[in-house]
């Protein structure tokens, strides 16, 4: 199976065309702020509506931490958003696995739906914490590391000139 090609953006991930985009979600699923809230807001209320019905079935508790999940993109330009919960930084604990996690588990529900293009943030960069740098080094090396039967490009949708340049340094590497 081959990698996916990696490509790099600098902006607004809600305003993105592509198969599915990844919600750098809380466990709640019920929306919240950075990317969390601006997919929310921009896609409208069926997103909302799914996740409620993911939380009511499969999910009580909550999306465990590196997990993936997909709704519809109600009107985002996407046909899917995939929700991750990506790892709080921690200076004590190495929690770099589970950030991987989130990479490698939306790449295989991005397979299951049938998405040729997948959008990424820089998840768990904003009120998570997470170093750039760090961030960058992960998500990139693990879509290099994974495998897809269907995926064909993973595109970084990265808020700002500091994200970007991060990503596209690890990515000249």
């Amino acid at each position: 199976m081959p990698i996916p090609r990696i490509t790099l953006q600098e902006g607004d991930i809600t305003k993105v065309a592509a198969d599915a985009i990844v919600n750098a979600a809380n466990s709640s699923l019920l929306g919240g702020g950075g990317v969390d809230g601006a997919i929310h807001r921009a896609g409208g209320p069926q997103i909302l509506q799914e996740c409620r019905a993911l939380r009511a079935s499969h999910y009580g508790k909550g999306l465990p931490t590196g997990q993936a999940v997909a709704t519809s993109a109600g009107r985002l330009p996407a046909r899917w958003v995939i929700h991750t919960v990506g790892p709080v930084y921690s200076t004590t604990e190495d929690r770099s696995e589970l950030l991987a996690a989130c990479h490698r588990n939306s790449l295989r529900v991005a397979d299951e739906l049938g998405a040729h293009t997948v959008a990424f943030p820089a998840i768990s960069t904003g009120i998570f914490g997470w170093p750039l740098q760090d961030a960058a080094r992960i998500a990139i090396g693990t879509v290099r590391e994974t495998e897809c039967a269907v995926v064909r490009e993973v595109r970084f949708v990265l808020f700002g000139a500091d994200a970007y340049n991060y990503f596209k340094t690890r990515l000249d590497r």
